[in-house]
């Protein structure tokens, strides 16, 4: 690849020169989710937007074998950021998030997961749409050790909303979010959930892309300033047990030339049928779609009853302990759903797309969706979900798995190439939490058999 350079690309020349930067960090995603970079100069950044930087793909879990092995990043220059912390030796870093390309066919790699968003959202576009999502990323803030490793002791007792001097964090999350918003973040919000060490900081909605970005971001932001202040940041899921886990509630909406094609304000809910019909599509594809979205052994350690996480495959307009709820809006604009199931631990790529294709689906087929459930489900016996004809997430990532295997809308979303290996990855997880023998079954067994 030799292209000439954009105007985007020239802004971002311009401004690496004015704030100093010395290295960019060239960003994506492996299939699980983990940010990888390669790590340039900045004097090569031009060369990085004509020619691209090669990297040896098959070091990359899940991407290609040893035989296929060269791939190309090509930076997007409207994710240039400076990073909010320096480099020991002081130096200034700037991040550019890439697309990763197969060299062979000059095409974007199949196992890109930006790529598998990106295919989703112009799936929305042939249907006319515009996708916007919201998430609502928790995480928790642990000590470290003398040898700075994580520990799960919190250095708070606060709770749900609690103000210092309880909430002992305020300061590390008011430093974060400074951080955030010299990456371009538009806060909206920030505060203590329910449990000790619990947090949650919300920024703005954006176009389904940019909120991807935007999530990888964050974690890696939250972690490296939570750092700073001697603590551990992580989106485990259930970090400590009996207590309520960390989520990642995601808002949605369609837009539809300017309007947002999820209102209707002859409706009791103010949903058009679009949005019912993209619920329907959730809610139809939703035990495959845990698989994406709830993608770790830990993350059914949330998904049980009594920890404000949902299981229950329904929606509602009031009450959370449906897997779909509609919430309040204050405008046309704002209308929207909200998938509560997602956890932070999942590749935010290939959760949206899972969801956006389910939705999608929906939409299709004008599936018909269910009148809202207003009652606590949490409190039905199981008689009572059967007469509702609800049902329940997957209990355990196995079953998730199994789910996805057989659900061809969600591996279409995910393609081939990603499906396989994130199958395939997933499955080596589970059978080996299923043959490790955990402390607690010492505990319990060791001296009593």
């Amino acid at each position: 690849m030799t292209s000439e350079l954009s105007a985007e690309a020239q802004d971002v020349l311009e401004e690496i020169e004015e704030k100093n930067v010395d290295f960019l960090r060239l960003q994506f995603t492996d299939i699980l989710g983990t940010i990888k970079n390669v790590s340039v100069p900045a004097d090569q950044a031009e060369k990085a937007f004509t020619e691209g930087i090669y990297f040896d793909g098959s070091s990359i879990n899940g991407f290609v074998r040893i035989q296929e092995s060269d791939m190309r990043l090509d930076p997007d220059p409207e994710t240039f950021s400076v990073l909010p912390w320096r480099n020991d030796d002081e130096s200034a870093a700037a991040r550019l998030i890439c697309d990763v390309i197969d060299t062979s066919t000059g095409e974007p790699f199949a196992g890109d997961p930006r790529g598998v968003l990106k295919r989703a959202i112009q799936r929305a576009e042939e249907m006319g749409y515009t996708v916007n999502a919201a998430p609502e990323p928790e995480f928790f803030l642990f000590e470290e050790d003398e040898e700075g490793r994580a520990t799960t002791k919190t250095n708070d007792a606060g709770g749900y909303f609690d103000l210092a001097p309880k909430d002992l964090a305020s300061d590390v999350r008011r430093d974060i979010i400074f951080g955030l918003e010299e990456m371009g973040f538009d806060i909206e919000a920030s505060h203590h959930e329910v449990a000790e060490g619990q947090h949650e900081i919300n920024f703005t909605y954006d176009d389904a892309l940019s909120t991807a970005d935007n999530v990888a971001t964050f974690r890696a932001v939250v972690r490296a300033i939570a750092a700073e202040h001697d603590l551990h940041a992580t989106f485990m899921p259930k970090p400590i047990p009996k207590i309520n886990g960390s989520g990642m509630h995601t808002h949605f909406s369609l837009f539809e030339d300017g309007e947002n094609a999820f209102h209707d304000e002859d409706d009791e809910f103010d949903l058009s049928e679009t949005a019912k019909q993209f619920t329907a599509g959730i809610l139809e594809h939703a035990e495959a779609i845990a698989a994406v979205s709830n993608p770790t052994v830990n993350s059914y350690k949330r998904l049980v009853p009594g920890y404000e996480a949902p299981v229950y495959v329904a929606w509602s307009d009031r009450n959370r302990s449906a897997l779909i709820r509609k919430p309040a809006a204050r405008t046309p604009a704002a209308s929207r759903i909200e998938a509560r199931f997602p956890d932070p631990s999942c590749n935010p790529y290939l959760a949206f797309a899972a969801l956006i294709h389910a939705g999608l689906d929906g939409i299709e087929k004008e599936l018909d969706c269910d009148d809202p459930v207003r009652e606590n489900i949490y409190e039905f016996d199981e008689a009572k979900r059967e007469e509702y004809g609800i049902t329940t997430l997957p209990s355990n990532l196995g079953e998730a798995i199994d789910a996805l295997e057989d659900d061809e809308v969600v591996q279409d979303a995910l393609g081939q190439h990603v499906y396989e290996n994130f199958v395939d990855a997933k499955t080596q997880e589970y059978d080996e939490f299923r043959v490790d023998v955990s402390d607690w079954e010492l505990d319990r067994y060791l001296e009593k058999f």
